[in-house]
């Protein structure tokens, strides 16, 4: 048992935080008792801080469980950045660690240095990690991702599902398992895998009141851009598109017109693309642009605004490619260019895929149109997707809250919809039943006889458009209800039944309707800017050029050595001592401090002196939010030993583009198991042979080489299988 003063003190001292967010402090003092515990948690709301914590407070070390290699260094970093000293305090255990690494690691942890490890799951289950865990104590179990243990979870991983059985293996402990999205379905299957159906649950509202949200019209998007960042000056920001040759477009024209832009997408060699999110999290360049299939895994906590110059195919999607935006608890502005044809593009990328996948991601892909064509509170629709009612009648951080359209009383409306929907067998989807009222004869509902129906074109008054936008708005009210997991069959509740029995006032609003041309009355800068600056941005600006200096002297990306906010908190309170810097600035501790702050307070002692500066004798601090962490698709996809073919068909590429792709991959050193695709595709003599020679003739790993002496005798995709299998086991 902690008291909470101590807990207080701690996350001052190794985090230089005043003050816990939302459930934290709940949470670790929790796992600090010994209890289980189920956390869900939004992104970028400090689900890492939860294990963090109590991990450097507890005896032992805590395990925590990450789906993705590229992620653990970052956390990894950053923990040390936090916590001066001995380096050993935190490692990772993965597949991409040479023999001299995984040695120093294995000494830290028996040296019990080591407060926290990050391993992989596939690192977990081998026999020589379960055998060194066995002989250190271990603390707790952090399972980050959990969503991954089930088959209902959107990145199901079958290696998570081995987690319990590993854990009764080396010895027991308290398990926390965290993510941040989990429908009932998934939060069930994760406590019952995992038997800690005993454990606490936690669950985080997923509004991030600091995020902007906008959709715009694509009418003349370039142009638009081009003037939201011009008015948005100095500030870091990621644009999403849904094709490389978009990615590529966009990064020229930016730079064309002076705004420092670079490309980041799969068909970039590894150098170029690492090199340039490099530059990104160095803050040598404002924006990077992006594509949506790939992702990023930007762990950037002052992201000050996101552009979706295509709209995401999944409001999921959409969710956590906005909240990499403004993690530092300031300003985030989310745009969004919507396009009926962006639709179009991604229902052709789904072609070719299995008839029940397809239909999953035509529910999801319809969700998104409803999202972008409505007119209600944006937050209020996100939330609710989420099953989080947002109670306040005006959010003013949307569009649409902003700009608020004319309401009509829709009482009758929702009762005309209540009544079909309780006069049909069966559930039906919401396009159907708008078809109904609406009077058309489609072949789904002919098939039905629906098209003889009392109520059909009952509403013909008005479009299938207005009888969807009425529906939606029944769902957020909670009059109807959709099944997710069964394709999105609408239902009344029994507070729809009541007010069919007792009708009353519900002002409702129609869905938007987007322009064919200009929308010339929209304001440019329609986002209400918050927060943020400092208080003098003469030495701001002093301070960030001398943390860029830091930070590529010691190769960490700028925000590891101090977060924004610590900057313009020093620009307010002039730090002269170590001591008033780890006491008066959000985020800076006392390690922090003596490890990064020697060269800032002699930069401001002299800035204070020229220029006779008075300072103010007392600061108070505000707590800051986290940083939390993301996926990178390809890599993760063979980790879900997911057919080559179909994770070229998801990110648009042929093989062997895909193929560049993972050798550019593991040319960094990454390392990718496609043993369960060779073994599959290829014969065992193929293999061996083509393996040997690798092994025995090669001079070099140049893939030229390689083909030139076995193209006679082999395929091209063989060759390149087998090399990627020989690079992954013995050259890296």
């Amino acid at each position: 048992m902690v008291d909470a003063s101590t807990l207080h003190a701690k996350l001052k001292t190794f985090f230089g935080y005043d003050a816990f967010k939302g459930d934290q402090e709940r949470i670790i003092q929790s796992l600090v008792e010994g209890n289980n515990a189920f956390v869900l948690m939004p992104t970028g709301g400090g689900k890492s801080l939860c294990y963090q914590l109590p991990a450097l407070l507890m005896e032992g070390t805590a395990i925590v469980i990450s789906p993705l290699i590229a992620l653990m260094k970052n956390q990894v970093d950053a923990i040390r950045g936090f916590e001066s000293g001995d380096d050993g305090i935190a490692h990772f255990l993965n597949s991409s660690l040479s023999r001299t690494q995984i040695a120093d690691v294995q000494e830290d942890l028996l040296r019990g240095v080591t407060k926290l490890l990050y391993v992989a799951p596939e690192s977990l289950t081998k026999e020589e990690n379960i055998s060194l865990l066995k002989s250190i104590k271990i603390s707790f179990y952090a399972v980050d991702e959990a969503h991954c243990i089930s088959e209902w979870g959107h990145d199901f991983r079958p290696e998570y599902r081995k987690i319990r059985s590993i854990i009764d293996q080396i010895q027991p402990a308290p398990v926390i398992a965290l993510t941040a999205t989990a429908t009932p379905k998934v939060q069930s299957d994760i406590l019952k895998n995992l038997r800690i159906q005993d454990a606490k649950v936690f669950k985080s509202s997923f509004n991030r009141p600091n995020l902007y949200y906008e959709v715009r019209d694509k009418v003349e998007p370039e142009k638009d851009i081009i003037r939201f960042i011009r008015q948005n000056a100095g500030k870091s920001g990621i644009i999403y598109c849904l094709s490389r040759k978009k990615v590529e477009e966009m990064a020229q024209m930016l730079c064309i017109n002076g705004i420092k832009a670079l490309p980041y997408h799969a068909g970039l060699d590894a150098k170029t693309r690492a090199d340039n999110q490099d530059k990104f999290l160095m803050e040598e360049i404002d924006v990077i642009v992006a594509t949506i299939a790939f992702g990023m895994g930007i762990d950037k906590p002052d992201v000050r605004f996101v552009i979706h110059y295509d709209i995401p195919k999944s409001i999921e999607g959409y969710y956590q490619e906005t909240g990499r935006a403004g993690r530092d608890g300031q300003e985030g502005q989310c745009i969004t260019y919507y396009s009926y044809k962006d639709i179009q593009k991604l229902e052709k990328f789904m072609q070719g895929k299995p008839v029940s996948e397809q239909e999953i991601g035509k529910q999801l892909l319809r969700e998104t149109v409803a999202y972008a064509e409505s007119s209600q509170c944006r937050r209020k629709l996100l939330l609710n997707y989420f099953g989080e009612d947002y109670l306040a009648d005006n959010c003013g951080a949307c569009d649409n809250c902003l700009h608020p359209k004319a309401r009509f009383d829709g009482q009758e409306e929702l009762c005309l919809v209540l009544e079909l929907i309780e006069s049909l067998k069966e559930h039906f989807k919401l396009e159907h039943l708008a078809a109904i009222l609406s009077g058309v004869s489609n072949a789904m509902v002919k098939s039905y006889h629906h098209d003889r129906h009392p109520l059909f074109g009952a509403g013909k008054d008005h479009d299938a458009r207005f009888w969807a936008a009425v529906i939606h708005q029944g769902l957020i009210l909670h009059y109807l209800d959709k099944d997710i997991e069964n394709y999105g069959l609408i239902s009344a509740t029994d507070e729809g039944l009541e007010f069919f029995l007792n009708p009353h006032e519900v002002m409702l609003v129609e869905d938007r309707t987007f322009s064919e041309g200009d929308d010339d009355e929209e304001d440019d800068n329609g986002a209400a800017v918050r927060g943020g600056g400092g208080g003098d941005p003469v030495l701001l600006a002093m301070l960030k050029d001398l943390r860029k200096d830091v930070a590529r002297k010691l190769r960490l990306q700028p925000w590891v050595v101090f977060a924004d906010p610590a900057l313009e908190d020093m620009t307010i309170v002039y730090p002269l001592t170590l001591k008033e810097l780890s006491e008066k600035c959000q985020g800076v501790g006392e390690g922090k401090a003596r490890k990064f702050g020697q060269p800032f307070v002699e930069l401001i002692a002299k800035y204070v002196e020229e220029n006779e500066i008075e300072r103010p004798d007392d600061f108070v601090v505000k707590s800051v939010a986290p940083r939390s962490g993301n996926k990178v698709y390809i890599i993760q996809s063979i980790d879900r030993k997911l057919p080559l073919e179909d994770i070229a068909s998801a990110v648009s590429m042929d093989m062997g583009e895909l193929l560049t792709e993972i050798e550019a991959i593991v040319s960094t050193g990454t390392r990718v198991n496609l043993n369960y695709y060779i073994n599959q595709e290829l014969d065992t003599e193929v293999v061996e042979e083509i393996y040997d020679w690798f092994r025995e003739e090669a001079t070099s790993d140049s893939l030229q080489e390689a083909l030139q002496a076995l193209e006679p005798d082999y395929e091209e995709m063989e060759i390149r299988l087998v090399r990627l299998k020989f690079l992954c086991e013995v050259a890296n």
